[in-house]
């Protein structure tokens, strides 16, 4: 007896962030292991929660999980290593790990690079403010945060979410420290009354200084310049928004001004149907014809979608979309305190809020279930892996009597 072997139907996903992560798993859980090879592209060993790097950086431990003990057994393969360069004509992702650099083939690729800080191009940014948009830069902060003696100044330029969360963690974990916040626009002026009423209390009480619809111009080592005055800051920690990965808009993949990958509704390319984008990587329409904004909360829901769609797709069956909408705005003040805001499907304050010690345990709730569901890529339920009925190249297995 002969037999043929069937060749694997290859998928890369790139980046282990929750969206990459998420998405290799639920595939791993889809889809027939003989059918397809599933590998997963990162240059870390070990997830990183993303959302507690704000604790990390005033000293807190978080809790290791390595990848090969999230995937052991789920069929997914890891490939430490750096992505250096996508080609989406021939199909082929250049990744180094410090050694050699390797070119991976490709049949479906699932982009899920992600975000960093974004600087803004405000001069001393770089080479003088801090950032906690990863672990690099948490802990970079960490280690100078240390080193800072009783009263002296640590500025948080930006009054989005990130920022409320460190200046409201710094100000906790060190309340010898002069902390100050500068906002572009009023303090949480996008919350509900209630929601923006609480904010300014535990702002006052842990004694946050709040410099309102203020645009920081210039950073240097020991200050910020605002158009109208100075700022003294032995630390300035920058978290006015986000960047994402540029290995995309160099590429022939259709992206929008920012770098962030245009798909459809089943999180596929508009340009290349071979390529789905997901997370902070993708510009997904939600709600009101507005794109979803860089956050966890729109990550997991398109890692879901994309892997659903790429299942679907590869087992004959036609993709389903779920719309993407927003419930709450998860705000942690410290670990004492935190805010739901609740929200409207297209992310716009609705009258309620949850405050005070009760909104800080659905916060850890509520990043406590974001971890365990990477750390569960099976979700701890019984595989229902279905099998692939088109493959590259098509051959079927031969079967002699």
């Amino acid at each position: 007896m002969q037999v043929t072997q069937v060749t694997q139907h290859r998928i890369i996903v790139i980046g282990a962030g929750y969206s990459g992560a998420i998405a290799a798993g639920r595939l791993a859980r889809r889809l027939r292991r003989q059918d397809v090879a599933i590998t997963l592209v990162n240059a870390e060993p070990d997830f990183v929660e993303r959302v507690r790097m704000h604790q990390l950086a005033v000293g807190q431990e978080l809790r290791p999980r390595l990848f090969s003990e999230m995937f052991a057994g789920t069929g997914v393969r890891l490939r430490l290593a750096r992505v250096t360069a996508v080609d989406v004509d021939r199909r082929t992702v250049t990744v180094t790990d410090g050694q050699s650099t390797e070119e991976l083939p490709y049949d479906t690729l699932v982009y899920a690079l992600g975000s960093a800080w974004n600087t803004q191009g405000v001069p001393g940014t770089a080479e003088h403010a801090h950032d906690i948009a990863g672990r690099p830069g948490a802990l970079r902060l960490r280690e100078r945060l240390a080193g800072l003696a009783a009263g002296q100044p640590v500025v948080v330029v930006g009054g989005g979410l990130t920022g409320l969360e460190a200046a409201t963690e710094i100000a906790e974990a060190r309340p010898d420290l002069d902390v100050a916040l500068a906002a572009r626009g009023g303090l949480g002026d996008w919350l509900s009354p209630k929601g923006a009423r609480h904010l300014r209390k535990v702002v006052d009480r842990l004694g946050i200084t709040v410099h309102e619809h203020t645009a920081v111009t210039a950073v240097e080592a020991d200050r910020v310049t605002t158009a109208d005055f100075t700022i003294p800051a032995a630390v300035t920690v920058w978290t006015t928004g986000f960047a994402v990965h540029p290995i995309a808009q160099a590429t022939a993949l259709k992206t929008d001004t920012t770098g962030r990958i245009e798909v459809d509704g089943t999180m596929r390319s508009l340009s290349h149907p071979d390529v789905y984008a997901i997370g902070d990587a993708a510009r997904v329409m939600g709600p009101g014809d507005k794109p979803l904004r860089m956050s966890c909360a729109s990550g997991v829901p398109t890692a879901w979608q994309a892997a659903d769609s790429i299942a679907s797709r590869l087992t004959g069956t036609k993709p389903t979309t779920v719309p993407l909408r927003y419930f709450n705005q998860c705000i942690s003040l410290g670990r004492r305190e935190g805010l739901i805001q609740y929200v409207t499907a297209d992310d716009r304050a609705r009258p309620a809020a949850l405050t005070g010690r009760t909104a800080a345990l659905y916060k850890e709730l509520v990043c406590k279930g974001a971890a365990w569901g990477v750390a569960n890529p099976t979700l701890g339920l019984p595989t229902r892996r279905h099998g692939v009925i088109t493959q590259k190249p098509a051959e079927a297995v031969a079967r002699a009597a």
